[in-house]
């Protein structure tokens, strides 16, 4: 008799941590498809922006990832909002560009909003390096640390040749966004269809 109730107790500390060790997986399991929810809940709106400004939508969908990780309430420091992080000046020059009315920037922490400004932007990036042999690394470093910037790096050689314009690249913090988010444009690629090149700018 004795001896029954610490066996009790052992078997309920044995029931009790396999009922955690349960839960805990089950919890993984609910964030891991949360994750993957997220990463695709924005593909709409990613493809309706490359449509329309003739941006690879893997492309657009890889700054998004880098920039906000696709929420759609992010801020950053220097007052960038939304899915790609889009400055005042940027999204004013858009709102001009197209026309649109009684425009305030905070409007852009609409997804569909927010990602035509930022893919309306890129493109302009894209189109301003067009002499380049990859005008894809000097856009996203234009895009992160701005056309000063990228005007000293892109010296020599360097001023058409992007992979070594990528190593010239003089802030740590900026060559590593560009290759992080080439990175995930080779990730994303296969899962778009071919783009349309022939998008309105």
């Amino acid at each position: 008799m004795p001896n029954k109730r610490p066996k009790t107790r052992a078997g309920l500390r044995m029931k009790f941590w396999i009922l955690l060790a349960v839960l805990m997986s089950g919890l993984f399991v609910v964030y891991d498809l949360w994750l993957v929810w997220r990463e695709h809940s924005q593909d709409p709106v990613i493809l309706a922006a490359a449509a329309r400004y003739g941006v690879e939508p893997a492309l657009v969908k890889a700054v998004v990832w880098r920039e906000s990780r696709f929420n759609p309430r992010a801020r950053g420091k220097a007052g960038e909002i939304g899915l790609m992080q889009v400055g005042e000046l940027a999204a004013r020059e858009w709102a001009d560009t197209e026309r649109i009315q009684f425009f305030v920037h905070s409007q852009l922490f609409d997804p569909a909003k927010n990602t035509l400004a930022g893919t309306w932007y890129l493109r302009k990036l894209l189109d301003r390096y067009a002499g380049t042999d990859n005008p894809v690394p000097y856009a996203l470093a234009d895009y992160n640390a701005g056309r000063a910037n990228v005007l000293k790096w892109a010296q020599g050689p360097a001023a058409t040749n992007s992979t070594l314009f990528i190593e010239q690249i003089g802030f740590p913090s900026t060559k590593q966004y560009v290759k992080a988010v080439i990175a995930r444009f080779e990730h994303y690629k296969p899962i778009f269809p071919p783009p349309n090149t022939q998008g309105a700018r």
